[in-house]
């Protein structure tokens, strides 16, 4: 039995829905802890792209168990969505996905005040998608939350449902002129979904469990990354949940014997979506070469990523915050037509020289990343499939990377597709 987090080690975005739908083949249960669906993770199988947001990647393959753990914050007419985007796909999803009934659900209130509250801030703005993630969580935080076992059960939900319009509705109307919510089409909607999810719903903890007892190899599969983590991010420009290890254990219901190794997923250089804090971030052309060639563009929202080269202090810390077991290299080809690459060792604020990321956002706007310039190598890496095929500047490069995160990097991936991607030590 071998049990495994993956998860993002940057600002998200690298790559991760590629990797757990590889890893996927030698696990028997893929669980996803945290996010809702502001999260986009994209798999290409073959020609084949599919693009997933809630559901773990392991339903693309077939007789794995998929779960949405109780961190997670669901909207269910997204996961309806989903559910009929891959079975119009031809993937089957029941009878391989479980939802957990502890679950928090994104309401119409949530969305609106998200919306609201952005549009507000003007140029203070964090950057969210508007879709309701933050307020839920908020809403969870404050034990006034609905989980999906909630909805179920009708005379609850309506209770909880009506206690929350009242306060919701009158910071719509008061606060922002919007107009009032209404009881009974929120009800009758949601009622709804509560029929065509009841199938899906169940007390996964305890399905973890079982398998868990059984031997099952189980992946928890992360959505957004480490320097987007509500507690270990660049805060308050982060996402609302516990993207690293210790939400796999909370967000999955499991205890610190589910859990055997830590992946952290690192693109060969840096991205992030959003406002807030980015030192490696390249305004100028090669900044959008990396976009272009590494079509940075977000999965969920079409936005623009913003672009830099590969942040080492970034990557230790997240090695560090995680107890990375290994590192996953993504998009090591993106790299592959420029003549110097440059990796940033460490940031300089007016005298000071820093080798570790701070928490002062004061610092974080005055910091001035210090490079160290590699030789690029000037051919291509694409699917390239062990470390010996790559060229000598490519495998100098990677040593270099490793040496400076005081991890081993495992496995690295060369394109987009499944088969673009080679494994130097298997973790499950």
């Amino acid at each position: 039995m071998s049990n495994l987090v993956i998860l993002g080690a940057q600002w998200g975005d690298e790559g991760k829905g590629k990797i757990v739908d590889l890893l996927s083949e030698d696990a028997d249960v893929v669980v996803r802890y945290q996010g809702g669906h502001n999260a986009g993770h994209t798999v290409k199988v073959g020609d084949v792209q599919t693009i997933l947001h809630l559901i773990p990647s392991g339903i693309l393959h077939p007789g794995k168990m998929c779960i949405i753990g109780q961190g997670v914050v669901v909207d269910p007419k997204a996961l309806l969505d989903e559910i009929a985007y891959l079975e119009e796909k031809g993937i089957q999803v029941a009878g391989q996905l479980l939802v957990s009934e502890r679950a928090n659900l994104i309401m119409p209130y949530h969305r609106a005040i998200d919306k609201s509250n952005e549009s507000h801030r003007g140029e203070k703005k964090i950057g969210t998608t508007g879709r309701g993630i933050g307020p839920c969580y908020a809403d969870k935080m404050s034990r006034i939350g609905i989980r999906l076992c909630d909805l179920l059960e009708t005379e609850l939900f309506a209770e909880r449902l009506a206690d929350n319009l009242q306060n919701f509705n009158y910071i719509l109307s008061k606060l922002y002129n919007l107009p009032e919510l209404k009881f009974n089409d929120i009800f009758n909607e949601y009622q709804e979904y509560g029929r065509q999810l009841q199938q899906y719903v169940a007390d996964t903890s305890l399905y973890l469990a079982d398998a868990l007892a059984a031997g099952k190899n189980v992946l928890y599969e992360g959505a957004q990354g480490t320097m987007l983590d509500v507690d270990n991010g660049t805060y308050p420009y982060v996402t609302s949940s516990s993207c690293c290890v210790g939400g796999s254990l909370t967000g999955s219901g499991v205890g610190i014997r589910g859990v055997d190794n830590a992946l952290g997923i690192m693109k060969a250089y840096t991205t992030r979506v959003g406002e807030g804090p980015f030192p490696t971030e390249l305004l100028e052309s090669t900044g959008e070469f990396l976009r272009k060639e590494g079509n940075e563009y977000g999965a969920t929202t079409g936005r623009p990523r913003r672009c830099g080269w590969f942040d080492a202090v970034v990557g230790r810390y997240a090695v560090r915050t995680n107890s990375l077991t290994g590192v996953c290299i993504t998009k090591l080809d993106v790299l592959d037509k420029l003549p110097v690459i440059k990796i940033c060792t460490g940031y300089r604020v007016g005298d000071e020289l820093l080798h570790e990321f701070p928490a002062s956002l004061t610092k974080l706007r005055k910091v001035e990343p210090v490079y160290e310039e590699m030789p690029g190598w000037q051919c291509s890496t694409v699917g390239t499939q062990s470390e010996a095929d790559l060229p000598a500047a490519a495998r100098t490069y990677l040593a270099r990377l490793e040496e400076l995160l005081q991890c081993p990097i495992t496995i690295v991936s060369t394109g987009p597709k499944r088969d673009q991607t080679y494994i130097k030590t298997k973790m499950i």
